[in-house]
């Protein structure tokens, strides 16, 4: 695993650890963004689908593909960054048979979170800290116990990737039978899940889930005397994450790498005790 840096928020000024993503090569190699330290972090106000990668370049076998640009929540303010990377260098002979470039860009074969709307993800909007057993991080997020593996996530592409992630995660915490509600679905961007005991809904899109938003999955959780939880791809903004610490709505942000963040206390209380 690689080693944590300290980035700088550059809303407070506080460094928060960051521990750069490892993504596995089609060669078997792992491949690790080159971050530019020297660069000074952007904080992300617009989520865009085709901004969300980068291209990467395998030291082992030369191959170029696109993966989630490293991005990290402050734990201080929940400003999120996008951390510069230095761009993948010219290579005499790049297009040769001997060297022949890979730049596989995803094609979703689900529809994808609309990249044209709206998209002011605010800083406060967006996850304290660090994903549990991943990459990133920062402190004022709570650990698994020690008995629980870590969590395997697995990287969004699409937006059934996301609903994926969300739900591979709650059996994670210790939920069981999680799907997708029967019957015929309520027109909406996000995407129920139920499991006993348990209302859940994920945000695919890229515009910040709102304060009716938060409101409606607690609605739903206290007609069902379940547990409501909401997941959200672009984070929240800053009537919703007040709301939810009133009523006590568990908030999780997810990054392209798959690895959902704790946003608010409720949060970090579920990822503690588990289901």
């Amino acid at each position: 695993m690689a080693e944590a840096v300290p980035v700088r928020c550059p809303a407070c000024l506080r460094e928060n650890g960051y521990t750069v993503p490892v993504f596995p090569c089609a060669c078997g190699s792992p491949v690790v963004p080159p971050l530019d330290l020297a660069a000074e972090p952007l904080p992300l106000t617009r989520r865009t689908w085709s901004q969300m990668w980068v291209t990467v370049r395998c030291g082992a076998c030369g191959r170029e593909g696109e993966w989630p640009h490293p991005e990290v929540g402050c734990a201080s303010c929940g400003t999120v960054v996008r951390i510069p990377v230095h761009p993948v260098p010219a290579e005499p002979g790049a297009g040769s048979p001997g060297h022949p470039p890979h730049r596989p860009r995803p094609t979703p074969a689900h529809p994808t979170p609309d990249a044209s709307g709206p998209g002011p993800g605010q800083g406060r909007s967006q996850g304290r800290g660090a994903a549990v057993g991943g990459a990133g991080g920062g402190p004022g997020h709570a650990s698994p116990p020690a008995g629980r593996p870590a969590f395997r996530p697995l990287t969004i592409r699409t937006a059934r990737d996301a609903v994926t992630t969300a739900a591979l995660y709650l059996r994670w915490l210790g939920f069981q039978d999680v799907r997708r509600p029967d019957g015929r679905q309520v027109p909406s961007a996000a995407v129920d899940l139920r499991a006993p005991g348990l209302v859940a809904q994920v945000d695919p899109t890229t515009a910040p889930a709102g304060l009716r938003a938060v409101e409606c999955v607690w609605l739903n959780g206290l007609t069902s005397c379940a547990t409501s939880v909401y997941f959200a791809l672009a984070g929240y903004t800053d009537e919703a994450r007040i709301r939810a610490d009133d009523l006590g709505i568990p908030l999780f942000v997810m990054d392209l790498t798959g690895m959902p963040q704790p946003v608010n206390d409720p949060a970090d209380e579920l990822l503690g005790t588990g289901a």
